[in-house]
């Protein structure tokens, strides 16, 4: 697995680097926690962030929050402040896993593969909403373009909804995508 490590303490960051390679991890970043964390990511492209710091500072969570936004990835933190709002906002930034008193060797590579695991988890429930989200807007986007067809046309609904249907086969596009077209057609006229 390709590992970019954060860690601001060179001693820290030597142990955990030693820890993934004999884990048979690739280490591929070593940075500072004040780098910019969205640049490395994308150049160094990881499979996983792990991160080490005493208290996550604001800038280092908005940092996390836009990989997870942008190039989601399972996201690690190990950090030393364990009060209920740093937590709520590392979680809300996207961090996997939390875990306090920092890491030890030990406790590595189940600490990777639960994040792993929940990253996984919330990329499913993610894909599941974005999923069930277009399937509503493509039903009321045909309800309401069948209805556009039905006064304009003067077509019943089931040859309103066939019109759609051909329509979409010909342009070999999902009949929400032709609703859509219609939709936005009927605007500008």
């Amino acid at each position: 697995m390709r590992v970019v490590l954060v860690d601001e303490d060179a001693g820290r960051l030597a142990l955990l680097d030693e820890a993934l390679q004999a884990a048979g991890h690739q280490v591929v970043g070593r940075l500072d926690p004040a780098a910019d964390l969205t640049a490395a990511v994308d150049r160094l492209q990881p499979d996983i962030v792990l991160i080490d710091v005493d208290n996550p500072s604001r800038d280092t969570l908005e940092s996390l929050g836009q990989i997870s936004r942008e190039r989601p990835r399972p996201i690690v933190l190990f950090a030393k402040a364990s009060d209920p709002d740093t937590i709520r906002r590392a979680v809300a930034a996207g961090v996997s896993a939390y875990v306090v008193d920092g890491m030890s060797p030990a406790r590595l590579a189940p600490v990777i593969e639960v994040a792993i695991a929940r990253f996984r988890d919330y990329q499913a429930l993610r894909e599941e909403l974005n999923s069930t989200r277009l399937r509503l807007a493509d039903r009321r986007d045909i309800e309401r373009a069948k209805g556009l067809l039905m006064k304009r046309k003067g077509l019943d609904e089931d040859a309103a909804f066939a019109a759609l249907r051909n329509l979409a086969m010909d342009r070999n596009l999902r009949l929400g995508e032709v609703a859509r077209s219609l939709i936005a057609a009927a605007e500008l006229l």
